[in-house]
């Protein structure tokens, strides 16, 4: 973190470490396709491996990031390796989730004490659901789910075309949880203290249905 102002940080390359970049359709695979420094291209997410001179090869160090700044690199870390949703080419983020709940919870009087989130997949449709604790419900629960919906497309220009029209993703299903729904499950799962966190975004619904399972929702949208 080379300046204190900024949310991004400079690219050391003169101390002995490689850094290679996975697309994020390449992620899963065997063998996936991995990207030199000239060949990245500009806010686009990459997870990042690394190889250093001291014998780590290739390690995938658990980061999402995207390229901020070509000359001189720079990069912005936009959320981790395990926690994305990534269904039908929409890419969503910690990072885009993040701007966009405090987007809808500023213009809603909300405020949000834990989630996360999964693809639900319906008859004939698609959509993410997502479990929310709050601290203070909004105003209108409605009107929360369509000013979050309209972040995340103007966070995530994938997202974005993904549900253009609802062709491809229906509107989000948010479930308003029970106060200390997530600490229950923390707990359930013997991961209470600093080292664990609640699983933000995820592509199996793992966490979810096991949630859900265990809980009571107090409210859900009517996916406007």
């Amino acid at each position: 973190q080379d300046q204190s102002h900024a949310d991004d940080m400079l690219l050391m390359l003169d101390y002995g470490i490689f850094y290679e970049f996975v697309p994020m359709d390449q992620i899963h695979l065997a063998f996936p396709k991995t990207l030199g420094l000239g060949e990245v291209q500009l806010n686009t997410n990459y997870a990042l491996l690394i190889t250093t001179n001291s014998g780590l090869w290739r390690y995938l160090i658990g980061g999402i990031v995207r390229l901020t700044c070509l000359s001189p690199y720079r990069i912005q870390v936009s959320g981790r390796t395990k926690n994305f949703i990534n269904i039908v080419g929409e890419e969503l983020m910690v990072d885009n989730a993040e701007k966009a709940l405090a987007i809808a919870c500023s213009k809603t009087g909300a405020a949000i004490r834990d989630y996360t989130a999964a693809p639900l997949y319906e008859t004939d449709s698609i959509r993410h659901e997502w479990l929310i604790e709050f601290e203070k419900l909004p105003d209108n629960f409605d009107f929360f789910a369509e000013i979050f919906d309209n972040a995340l497309k103007a966070q995530n220009s994938d997202y974005e075309a993904k549900r253009y029209h609802n062709m491809v993703l229906k509107p989000p299903l948010i479930k308003s949880m029970k106060k200390g729904t997530f600490y229950a499950w923390l707990k359930r799962n013997n991961k209470l203290g600093g080292q664990h966190k609640v699983p933000r975004l995820h592509n199996s619904r793992e966490f979810v249905d096991e949630i859900l399972k265990n809980s009571h929702i107090t409210k859900k949208n009517f996916n406007f």
